[in-house]
């Protein structure tokens, strides 16, 4: 610019020794409309300038922006099929759930069925109508509680004549479930008990227990099947307080139940069987 004004007093300065002073007076107005012009201009050029970064910065601000979003929507896209994929897995897994449950239920019920059946067996070999003869179910395991004076004399863990009667129907009934056990408990009264080579309670309800074990074996017990248990006078149905509750309380429990390993087998069975259908 300095440059071009130089170069307009250069030539103004030639002229003027050139040329009459109306021509000079033009060219000066001429040289000075020129002047404006050029000021008009630089000042539109600085402005369009600044204009010019201004639009670019907002470009720049913009395809920022815009790479921003299209970043987000991609790892939207990759959130939202992940999150689909996650709630699918949730979803199979508990289908799986829910069909182990059934099995277990299923397995459970079968146990049931079973227990029932044997209930109903037991009930009809030993005689429901004995008073001295229970045969009940707590919390899904069989068990007949036969009192003492069906089984021994007072005082004695040797079984009886007529109790062998009562264990024969009890032996058949064992022997038809060789998947079940029994365990056959002895229970005492409060009374306290020694007599060689016993020397307490505890040791005459064990040995009544292994008594009538000894018997259901000879009656063809299988005696993997048998499991021989003493509880002396410390699980009693009634308060040892008269003779009659004495009474009650001196028993046998023959307690019949599955085989805790052949059911938990008969479960994990189902739980393969479900995750082969699954795969």
């Amino acid at each position: 610019m300095k440059k071009v004004l130089l170069l307009s007093l250069s030539t103004v300065f030639l002229l003027s020794s050139c040329v009459s002073k109306k021509q000079f007076t033009d060219l000066q107005a001429k040289q000075k409309e020129t002047q404006d012009l050029l000021n008009s201009a630089t000042v539109k050029l600085n402005t369009c300038l600044e204009d010019k970064a201004s639009v670019t910065a907002r470009a720049t601000a913009l395809e920022e922006r815009i790479a921003d979003l299209k970043d987000t929507n991609d790892n939207l896209q990759i959130l939202s099929a992940k999150g689909a994929s996650n709630v699918e897995k949730t979803l199979e897994s508990l289908k799986e759930k829910d069909l182990k449950i059934t099995r277990l239920q299923d397995a459970i019920t079968k146990k049931d069925s079973v227990t029932l059946a044997l209930v109903t067996s037991l009930k009809r070999e030993v005689g429901i109508n004995d008073p001295d003869i229970e045969v009940n179910v707590e919390k899904g395991v069989v068990f007949i509680s036969i009192a003492d004076k069906l089984l021994f004399k007072s005082g004695s863990y040797n079984v009886t004549n007529k109790a062998k009667d009562v264990l024969a129907k009890v032996a058949k009934v064992i022997n038809s479930k060789p998947d079940f056990e029994a365990m056959i408990e002895g229970h005492t009264d409060n009374v306290s008990y020694r007599k060689e080579p016993l020397l307490d309670n505890w040791d005459l309800s064990v040995k009544r227990s292994t008594s009538i074990i000894r018997v259901l074996q000879e009656l063809g017990v299988n005696p993997g099947q048998l499991i021989a248990a003493g509880r002396s006078s410390y699980v009693p149905l009634v308060d040892n307080d008269t003779a009659e509750n004495r009474a009650r309380n001196r028993r046998t429990r023959v307690v019949i139940l599955p085989k805790i390993d052949q059911f938990y087998d008969m479960i994990e069975k189902e739980m393969k069987n479900l995750e082969a259908g699954g795969q």
